[in-house]
């Protein structure tokens, strides 16, 4: 029984102090052996200041799922001209605590907290390949991030965001 793989409250503490100390305020813990893997499983950190640069999955096969464990985690939708068009909360003591996202669906995330969910996607998983990020969404590391992601926090339905 020594191949069993265990994720308790010690490792999702750990999680969380990795993701405080990252630059980029977010830590994961990957579950799958490798990228090359046909499904891919995470667990993820993320602080209230890390950003997640509007994107969509491309590739017409790829789906992603989410499922909070220990927070809450807001996912922000858009369609192609920056507009939200739905905030959907998940809470791991809410209403809803997951959801799948279907290929070339824009999404961001956000937290106010930190949170721990887990995320599921269709490998392998290729960096180049993964995302098609919004033009109309600054780069992670530019000085636009900050007011960016504080608008992206405050977005209601109707909203355009953009840069």
């Amino acid at each position: 029984m020594n191949n069993i793989k265990r994720f308790d409250s010690k490792t999702f503490n750990a999680l969380k102090a990795k993701a405080a100390q990252s630059e980029r305020r977010r830590a994961n813990l990957n579950v799958h052996a490798s990228y090359e893997d046909i499904v891919q499983r995470l667990f993820i950190a993320m602080m209230p200041d890390s950003y997640v640069r509007p994107h969509r999955h491309v590739q017409s096969h790829k789906w992603e799922f989410f499922m909070v464990l220990e927070g809450e985690l807001e996912l922000i939708f858009f369609d192609d001209n920056a507009t939200v068009t739905e905030r959907l909360v998940l809470s791991s003591s809410g209403d809803c605590s997951g959801v799948e996202i279907p290929p070339n669906v824009w999404h961001a995330t956000v937290c106010h907290h930190p949170v721990v969910f887990m995320e599921v996607k269709q490998g392998p998983y290729k960096l180049d390949e993964d995302k098609g990020f919004a033009h109309w969404a600054p780069e992670e590391g530019t000085e636009q991030v900050p007011d960016f992601l504080n608008a992206l926090k405050n977005a209601s339905v109707g909203d355009v965001l953009s840069m």
